[in-house]
């Protein structure tokens, strides 16, 4: 993921039930955040991680479609910038 200057590493971690999804993501500060109100409904994929944004709280939204090993998944702040769609792909 990129934000304006340098990109950096994601590193997520899911875990499916159903319709349900769960997990964490780790980002450049090695915190693991967990996943909020995870859904996977058919290739759709959603949820929303909360995170620090330069001293105030922000609401990062992702959506993404679920393409073999691959999500494609789009990133954007809670009323604001949208980083655009990245993939992701299963460590083997």
């Amino acid at each position: 993921m990129q934000t304006g200057g340098d990109p950096f590493p994601l590193t997520f971690t899911f875990k499916q039930d159903g319709a349900k999804l769960t997990g964490t993501v780790n980002g450049p500060q090695g915190q693991p955040l967990p996943l909020n109100d995870g859904k996977v409904v058919g290739d759709k994929v959603s949820f929303f991680v909360q995170a620090d944004m330069n001293g105030a709280p922000a609401k990062f939204i992702s959506e993404g479609i679920i393409k073999g090993d691959e999500i494609a998944l789009n990133i954007k702040v809670e009323g604001g910038q949208d980083f655009g769609t990245t993939a992701l792909k299963r460590a083997k």
